[in-house]
């Protein structure tokens, strides 16, 4: 049990500095001996646990990205009976959370995205599951929202859940270079008029 215990904590270690790194640096500038410099680790420990960085890779989307995105913006939405609103909570608290960041660099799934689409499948596959979770959950939200009667029954739940998606994943690119504070309120500001334009619109 306790060797058990010993090799999961190395893997979780493992996990969260290649994480840090390949976030911090990039995936490309980051060589497996900086992840083992940086844990004081050697090769034979680090190859116990994965075949090679970019399995250490898919192994950080699988567990560590999934969880981080699930309770940031998963697990708040669930049981709600308000879309908007609920939606709005959720992602003001992502978002005030981000600005409190000191390390942040943008969305960490958005950015690793970016670095991976179009050169590695494997590993781009992984994050895509992770956004097609957050859009199902969002999807789900919205169209079980129009059936309690909280929103307009003509709305499209997949154009609203894609483009929250998208304005989120932006704005969060632009908090790590910006006025954090303003750019979270202008954009909960302008997302609330946006929700509350489309329930207040009629048919048509």
């Amino acid at each position: 049990m306790e060797k058990s215990l010993k090799r999961m904590a190395t893997l979780h270690r493992i996990q969260m500095k290649g994480l840090e790194l390949f976030y911090s640096k990039g995936y490309d500038h980051t060589s497996l001996d900086d992840i083992l410099k940086a844990l004081d680790l050697s090769k034979g420990a680090f190859y116990y646990h994965f075949q090679s960085k970019e399995d250490l890779m898919i192994s950080i989307a699988e567990n560590v990205l999934f969880r981080k995105v699930y309770s940031m913006l998963i697990e708040p939405l669930e049981g709600q009976s308000d879309p908007f609103l609920a939606i709005e909570r959720c992602l003001g608290d992502a978002l005030e959370t981000a600005e409190n960041n000191e390390l942040d660099f943008g969305c960490v799934l958005g950015n690793f995205r970016n670095q991976f689409v179009g050169r590695n499948a494997a590993i781009t596959k992984r994050l895509d599951d992770i956004y097609k979770v957050w859009e199902v959950n969002l999807v789900s939200l919205l169209q079980k929202g129009k059936s309690d009667g909280y929103l307009p029954r003509h709305l499209d739940s997949e154009g609203i859940a894609t483009f929250v998606m998208s304005s989120y994943f932006g704005v969060r690119s632009l908090m790590a270079s910006g006025n954090g504070r303003m750019l979270r309120y202008q954009y909960m500001q302008q997302l609330h008029a946006y929700f509350r334009a489309m329930v207040a619109s009629p048919v048509g």
